[in-house]
């Protein structure tokens, strides 16, 4: 198991956005967190990786406790995380973008490290010298994918990734993330609402409702509308 969490909770003026959340991550899985607009998902993996403290509960991370450490400490341990709204730095060009990701673990850019991300995303080494402010908002999410990717992290948090981004463009990240789990059997959590992407990428999938894990579903169950109405009132 890559990582568990147990219990735990997190509130904001007395209103709970986490209520004693269960969550089991798989090595090597691509899992999928669903559920209604302001549920908790987000709040969720900001509570994972650290940018968000739980108030109550544990989070152990390849058998090592994490609730205490920062955010950064998490990421040198391998946790990636990619925000909801991508958070690329606009005036700096793809490549310091992409150096801004290698220094979490100290040093410069390493060629097997570039040579991974332009693999996943060749329009990174097309653009390389330019400023990702000016690139669309698909090219910024792959951007800030492949920021994430050279560290060679061993679980990634996705926050909304078709968010903003044209079909063909959502599909393409969707390939290129199943291929790169399929390679390096990274664990991936994506919070996603595009169905039709979590059915691509997906092996297994949770629900969320109220601030809790409210059940976990089987692959084929996203194909099953009235299931899918159950669980989300859509």
């Amino acid at each position: 198991m890559t990582l568990a969490a147990r219990g735990l909770g997190y509130a904001v003026d007395g209103r709970e956005l986490l209520r004693g959340v269960d969550l089991e991550l798989w090595h090597g899985e691509v899992h999928a967190l669903l559920g209604r607009n302001g549920v908790g998902k987000s709040t969720l993996m900001k509570s994972l990786i650290g940018l968000v403290p739980a108030m109550s509960g544990s989070i152990v991370y390849r058998g090592e406790a994490v609730e205490h450490l920062p955010a950064h400490k998490r990421a040198r341990l391998g946790m990636g995380y990619v925000p909801q709204g991508r958070d690329v730095f606009p005036r700096l060009t793809v490549g310091e973008n992409i150096a801004v990701g290698a220094a979490i673990k100290g040093g410069g850019i390493p060629e097997e490290g570039r040579a991974r991300v332009v693999g996943a995303f060749p329009i990174l080494g097309e653009r390389w010298s330019q400023r990702a402010g000016t690139m669309s908002g698909g090219q910024q999410q792959q951007l800030a994918i492949g920021r994430v990717l050279i560290a060679d992290p061993h679980m990634i948090l996705l926050d909304e990734p078709s968010e903003g981004i044209q079909p063909d463009i959502v599909q393409d990240i969707a390939r290129n993330m199943v291929e790169l789990n399929r390679r390096t059997g990274v664990t991936i959590i994506l919070v996603e609402q595009n169905l039709d992407m979590i059915r691509a990428m997906a092996q297994r999938c949770y629900v969320m409702d109220k601030g809790r894990v409210t059940a976990s579903l089987a692959r084929e169950a996203l194909d099953d509308a009235a299931e899918m109405r159950r669980h989300l009132a859509v």
